[in-house]
């Protein structure tokens, strides 16, 4: 499902849930293939770096999630994924995973992602699997603690998964400006998705950065200096909720875009629907967001396209 720029995309802007109930079929979930842009991406983190990507809080059992994770894959993409509960296959990767093992299905295989899941940990070689198979990334929110015990995410805007992992909610987002209501919203919002319905949410921001990875150790220097509004980025995550059945958990998708900001906004409404967003930022959102030295020079640009 593509970023829904009307829903996502509202005057004044606030830091809230902005949760709403998939439409029956709505898929979760984004097959890709060797060479992608996001397989690539997500194979040079894995490869370099990936304890800064796949996390977890000590002693926590994440085969339940991994598990409904990797049932709703199957159902959902068939022809990508399989999962007969023991063994799990991508077929665009030519790769099997059962238990710790990592199996080559012949000349299929992908060479670059057999040696990428081979050099991960054992009990991480399913999630390096499901992250090289689908463009999400994935965390588990925890409904009772509301915290995020486990991550795979090798695509993070401006963050960093290891300094997340196992902290509750409120301290997860405690940096966020503008906060207030994800705060208050926590522990509902936590028990909402972990319930029987599916559900999503849009983000978005204006970066100089055209990466889909943005952990923020490894960001290019510069940001803004001597770059002009036109060359700029529009990064948006589509994220939704995945139920896991009987453990009061879910499974968080994040599916990270990014495209020229010049590209995303290609109609005057857009361009007025943005202009009255960051016209409507407070500064400490400005700043959060590294838009506070870049506000006049995006106004001043979108108002040329309305």
């Amino acid at each position: 499902m593509p970023f829904d720029f009307e829903a996502a995309v509202q005057a004044p802007f606030r830091m809230q849930p902005g949760l709403r109930r998939l439409a029956a079929g709505a898929a979760q979930l984004s097959p890709v293939r060797p060479g992608s842009a996001h397989w690539r991406a997500k194979l040079a983190v894995l490869s370099a770096r990936a304890p800064q990507a796949l996390c977890a809080a000590p002693g926590f059992d994440v085969a339940p999630a991994l598990q409904a994770l990797c049932r709703h894959a199957a159902a959902e993409h068939p022809a990508a994924w399989t999962w007969d509960g023991a063994r799990a296959q991508a077929s665009a990767l030519g790769l099997a995973v059962a238990g710790d093992a990592v199996q080559p299905l012949g000349s299929a295989a992908d060479p670059e992602t057999l040696a990428c899941l081979r050099a991960l940990p054992p009990g991480w070689r399913l999630a390096g699997l499901l992250s090289l198979a689908f463009a999400e990334d994935f965390a588990v929110l925890d409904a009772a603690s509301t915290a995020i015990p486990w991550l795979a995410v090798a695509l993070p805007s401006h963050w960093a998964p290891e300094l997340k992992v196992g902290r509750p909610f409120a301290a997860v987002h405690a940096p966020v400006a503008d906060n207030a209501l994800l705060l208050q919203a926590a522990q509902g919002l936590a028990r909402l998705v972990s319930g029987a319905d599916h559900w999503e949410r849009f983000v978005w921001t204006v970066s100089p950065h055209r990466g889909l990875a943005a952990h923020p150790a490894h960001l290019p220097a510069g940001g803004w200096e001597g770059l002009a509004v036109a060359d700029a980025w529009w990064r948006t995550e589509r994220q939704t909720f995945l139920p896991v059945p009987g453990a009061a958990q879910a499974v968080f998708t994040i599916l990270v875009e990014v495209q020229p900001l010049a590209q995303a906004i290609d109609s005057p409404a857009r361009a007025a629907r943005l202009h009255a967003a960051i016209a409507s930022m407070g500064a400490e959102v400005l700043a959060y967001r590294g838009l506070a030295d870049v506000q006049g020079r995006l106004l001043a640009w979108l108002a040329a396209r309305c």
